[in-house]
């Protein structure tokens, strides 16, 4: 007998959404700046940080450098703010030292395998997936040592496709790959960024979900294409499933 939701598809960002890469990024670079013996405020670093990785890796989704070169772009300007000149093999393995900090903080964010167990026991038969901007080995090494791996039926990861969210066309590789395998009648994409993760899904046909942790405020136009594109906004993955069954009429009442 085909479970009742085996043609819905719900789909996930990683950093941010399900993994806690703010806080793993946080605790490791403060413990790679004590290693360093970095003078400066702990606040402050974490925000240039934080501003770095921003920076290159979006000129590395953008195609302007490799994913080797924006990690040691980020070494090289951070240790530069600090007083460090490194050169470009000094930048690499500054970069793996750090990596290693960074790797021993990776943990999920509280709620989500209580989400994941809630979609599979409200939506019998949902079938799940990942859709990440990154190199999908990186990627499938952070679910493996999180220890979510089976509960995806696929990964979908922008350094195998040559296309990065919001780009519709990573959105539509994903549902083919689970087309390919059952019917995809209803489908939901759930990312912490608005723009490339929710309103991007939204633009592809998805249901776009945005998990807005932190409480960003938004200006009139944002707010309006929040509600053209129907994104369900939540400050956590708490209730998604309930909120995805209330949407596609498929909660317990509406049966």
């Amino acid at each position: 007998m085909t479970p009742v939701h085996a043609g819905t598809v719900v789909l996930f960002d990683l950093d941010d959404t399900l993994m806690a890469h703010r806080e793993a990024v946080a605790r490791g670079i403060l413990r790679h700046m004590r290693e360093r013996a970095y003078a400066g405020d702990d606040t402050a670093s974490q925000h240039l940080w934080h501003e770095l990785e921003e920076r290159h890796y979006h000129r590395y989704l953008a195609g302007e450098v490799t994913f080797e070169g924006q990690r040691r772009a980020r070494a090289r300007d951070f240790a530069r703010a600090h007083g460090d000149e490194l050169d470009d093999d000094g930048a690499g393995d500054w970069f793996d030292r750090y990596f290693e900090r960074y790797r021993d903080a990776w943990s999920l964010h509280g709620d989500a395998l209580p989400a994941l167990d809630e979609l599979v026991s409200t939506l019998p038969g949902v079938r799940l997936g990942i859709i990440t901007n990154g190199e999908p080995d990186f990627q499938r090494a952070k679910l493996d040592r999180l220890g979510i791996s089976d509960r995806f039926d696929h990964v979908i990861a922008s350094g195998a496709l040559g296309v990065t969210k919001p780009d519709r066309r990573i959105f539509d590789a994903a549902i083919e790959v689970f087309a390919a395998e059952a019917p995809v009648d209803r489908a939901a994409y759930v990312g912490d960024r608005l723009r490339t993760d929710a309103l991007g899904a939204a633009a592809a046909g998805l249901d776009g979900v945005w998990l807005d942790r932190f409480g960003v405020e938004l200006d009139a136009d944002e707010a309006a294409e929040v509600r053209e594109a129907r994104v369900m906004v939540m400050s956590s993955l708490e209730g998604l499933a309930r909120r995805l069954a209330a949407r596609w009429g498929t909660a317990p009442d509406a049966r």
